[in-house]
């Protein structure tokens, strides 16, 4: 286990056995999930806003209006925690206090940094783009002059952050083994289904490849 990205602030100090400063696996958490949850103080409130995101690297992107609250207060700097958590099961043990989910979840506090260059903020909004649905970003129209105005890129460093994960069965009191409940694991996940075509696209236009063969 390497500490690259543990400090003060992102150890876990709750079940701490659970915790992980890895970025290979804090990475593979980010590269799973599709909303993060991005905490910022705007004009002396709290607010906790859902939002897509991107990795590039050790940089992790979001997009948004330009006038948005959340792009106002972290373009110039601000401090946020960044949440992503995926649940991979509910865990039903035998006693009411024991019971629990399965889950991989990740914090990630940094300073947001405007990109603006425009072939960096092209690239950024490409690389969402792509992690959402890889091979979508070149058959798509690009961005307009004034779409990129009206979008703002902001880029956070994933050099403080940690990682806590629960898998496995339940754990019970070693009495409660004796009691006749069940008890296990209720996978959960997240799948694509069906492709459902707009009824505007044109008659000629056929389903890509890549929608096709899309898997979650």
């Amino acid at each position: 286990m390497t500490d690259a990205l543990r400090t003060k602030r992102t150890e876990v100090y709750r079940l701490p056995t659970r915790g992980t400063y890895e970025r290979k696996t804090i990475h593979a958490i980010l590269d799973d999930g599709l909303i993060c949850h991005v905490g910022f103080i705007y004009d002396g409130s709290p607010f906790v806003i859902p939002t897509g995101y991107g990795r590039a690297g050790d940089l992790l992107l979001i997009h948004g209006s330009a006038a948005s609250r959340m792009i106002r207060a972290l373009r110039g700097g601000a401090e946020a925690c960044i949440t992503v958590s995926l649940v991979d099961g509910l865990v039903l043990a035998r006693s009411a206090f024991h019971h629990s989910m399965n889950y991989r979840s990740v914090v990630v506090l940094a300073k947001g940094m405007l990109i603006d260059e425009p072939e960096a903020k092209t690239e950024a909004l490409r690389v969402i783009t792509e992690r959402l649905v890889p091979g979508r970003w070149e058959e798509v129209r690009q961005p307009t002059p004034q779409e990129m105005t009206a979008t703002s890129v902001i880029s956070f460093s994933i050099s403080e952050a940690s990682a806590k994960v629960r898998s496995g069965p339940p754990k019970d009191d070693e009495e409660d083994y004796a009691l006749p409940i069940w008890a296990g694991v209720l996978p959960l996940s997240l799948t694509s289904g069906a492709p459902v075509a707009d009824e505007r696209n044109l008659p000629e236009v056929e389903l890509p490849d890549y929608i096709r063969s899309y898997k979650r």
